[in-house]
């Protein structure tokens, strides 16, 4: 069985399918998506569409992200859907063909996307050795209690040396590396690695440091993260 973690998709369905495909996905690997699955590129529901298919070919974790969170939020407040639009959600209702107000986007989105979305999605996950959030934790402070504003928001302090209390590396998206390479610091990997801009989407074995890439021109690429990370 492996723990692979996935990072920040961000509506770019060809990398997505690519990266499934050369990674092999089977039954009993642990897939731990760290959200971010909509806004930014093209096609956010036929990626929400797609992951809800992994659920029946591995085992799945989805996590929420950020944007995520705009997006359900948009649903409930006219202002939170004006900033939505304008931080990517445009590319996202393009998706759906949907109208671009408030008072009439809802109904082109299908219940199954926000069912996935609202109850599906969870904000962290652990393992024996890893923690997995969107973004940011305190240090000091247990996964339980950290607050939405770091978990969903904070990008992350590359001077930060300090273990988290739970004494696991965290993986985490959220702070876009524009090299394309996953950011290793001191008890953190980040696999943000930018698919919407000119990077890549990221699949990470956690257990190994072994790392699949692909990007929305269909390539693929094999990496290993750098000795003691």
């Amino acid at each position: 069985m492996r723990t692979l973690a996935i990072g920040d998709i961000h509506g770019c369905l060809r990398a997505l399918d690519a990266l499934s495909s050369v990674v092999c996905l089977q039954p009993d690997d642990l897939v731990i998506t760290l959200g971010d699955y909509v806004d930014r590129g093209y096609e956010s529901a036929a990626v929400l569409d797609r992951l809800i298919e992994l659920q029946g070919r591995c085992r799945l974790v989805a996590l929420k992200g950020n944007h995520d969170l705009m997006m359900m939020d948009a649903r409930r407040d006219p202002d939170v859907f004006s900033d939505w639009f304008y931080c990517g959600g445009q590319q996202t209702l393009e998706s759906y063909e949907a109208d671009p107000h408030w008072d009439l986007f809802q109904d082109a989105i299908p219940a199954r996307h926000w069912r996935f979305l609202e109850t599906v999605c969870v904000p962290y996950h652990e393992i024996d050795t890893h923690f997995f959030v969107h973004a940011n934790v305190y240090q000091d402070m247990p996964l339980s209690k950290q607050p939405e504003s770091m978990l969903y928001w904070e990008k992350l302090d590359s001077d930060e040396k300090r273990m988290h209390v739970s004494g696991k590396i965290m993986v985490c998206g959220h702070s876009a590396q524009r090299s394309g390479q996953p950011l290793v610091l001191p008890h953190v990997v980040c696999i943000d690695t930018w698919v919407y801009g000119d990077g890549w989407l990221t699949c990470l074995d956690v257990k190994t440091g072994k790392f699949w890439q692909a990007n929305q021109a269909g390539d693929t690429q094999l990496g290993w993260l750098e000795a003691g990370s």
